[in-house]
């Protein structure tokens, strides 16, 4: 009788273990089916997704191809340069040497980085590290962004061209140019080449792997990116994205050289470790008892300047991505790579997609592509 009893309450449990199981099962199969058909349906070549719920980690996969020549299947550790998702690095960076007192957000960045910074039409208006952070300076890429020449009246006679018709704070222009100069001012106040800042202060901290130096990285895990070529109908791989920038140290200037790293996009990071960094941004400033910033200045970048239609300090406000929910976050687009990292901080929860090619179409300047993943994602795992 006893054992009877026994053999009954173990296949009970059983039973409830296989039925916890297959319940946990469903939406994962279900989610990578849907996964799948949202990458044929844009040609993707590979997709990297992770979800967050309550500081965990609670979905990471990868679909598809690392290299389209080697048919090699990309990974969960698999690096991709992320593009301008790397512009919350800057700030995350700058808002710790405001806290140290060193600099201000209302700072004149002419000031700080020792040459000019004013527009011409408005010389008596102010150009702040705020206005920066937040493509609200009037700055504009016209020049480029790859150096600083671009817009310094002494390397420059065209550095006019590089302003915009509007004053200093009172509209917005997306511009990489921006964070170019944000990262050489971070690097002159601090007195740390500026990948190396980075690297010792937010990324070992949280325990990522991940640098804006590529020769610091195993390259067997760089995720080859492919932009789509419509004449041709095929990919084309970007091997530009994961160039070494040890020719150009040689002739470095502390404060200046910054953009050779390019701190507007040049963060290589893989989807798992971003999923970590959003868990910082989205818990206000620390993941598990580790502090990256203070509450005060987390919040700050999350919150919309006046003239920033939605932008922060390197991060966005987007009320559209999902239905009913104001998400934070950001996106990338370079090389043929398109990246999104969004989060919702009051209900802890939050996406990050990486897609390294494909053929994807925009509504309202954001990845169709993108949008039809994180909902997905947000019906399987969060809803």
């Amino acid at each position: 009788m006893k054992n009877s009893y026994f053999n009954h309450a173990v296949l009970t449990f059983t039973s409830l273990v296989t039925a916890m199981l297959a319940t946990t099962a469903q939406p994962v199969a279900k989610a990578a089916e849907e996964i799948a058909a949202i990458m044929a349906n844009y040609d993707a070549v590979g997709a990297s997704v992770a979800v967050v719920k309550d500081g965990d980690i609670i979905y990471n996969q990868s679909f598809g191809y690392r290299n389209l020549a080697t048919q090699e299947p990309l990974e969960n550790d698999d690096v991709f340069r992320i593009a301008s998702i790397s512009k919350s690095f800057v700030a995350t960076s700058l808002m710790q040497l405001i806290e140290a007192g060193k600099l201000s957000l209302d700072d004149d960045v002419g000031e700080l980085i020792g040459f000019p910074v004013r527009n011409p039409n408005f010389p008596d208006s102010v150009i702040t590290l705020r206005m920066i952070l937040s493509h609200t300076s009037s700055i504009s890429d016209k020049n480029g962004y790859f150096t600083l020449d671009a817009f310094n009246p002494e390397k420059n006679p065209d550095w006019a061209k590089a302003y915009n018709d509007y004053a200093p704070g009172t509209d917005y222009q997306y511009c990489n140019l921006n964070f170019n100069l944000a990262g050489a001012i971070l690097e002159k106040y601090s007195g740390e080449r500026f990948d190396q800042y980075v690297r010792a202060h937010v990324l070992q901290p949280l325990g990522l792997y991940a640098s804006y130096n590529v020769d610091e990285l195993d390259r067997a895990r760089f995720a080859a990116l492919y932009t789509y070529d419509a004449d041709s109908n095929r990919f084309i791989a970007s091997p530009a994205a994961y160039r070494s920038p040890a020719a150009s140290l040689k002739d470095y200037q502390m404060g200046y050289s910054a953009p050779i790293f390019s701190p507007t996009g040049g963060m290589k990071i893989s989807a798992t470790d971003l999923a970590r960094y959003m868990t910082m941004h989205m818990n206000y400033g620390i993941r598990g008892t580790t502090r990256i910033l203070s509450e005060e200045s987390a919040r700050t970048m999350q919150t919309s300047v006046p003239a920033g239609k939605g932008y922060a300090l390197a991060l966005r406000t987007k009320d559209d991505l999902i239905s009913g929910k104001i998400m934070k976050g950001h996106t990338g687009l370079a090389y043929g790579l398109n990246s999104a990292m969004f989060f919702q901080p009051q209900k802890k929860f939050g996406f990050v997609v990486i897609i390294n090619g494909s053929r994807t179409t925009y509504t309202d300047d954001f990845p169709d592509i993108h949008r039809d993943l994180i909902n997905c994602l947000y019906r399987h795992f969060v809803l």
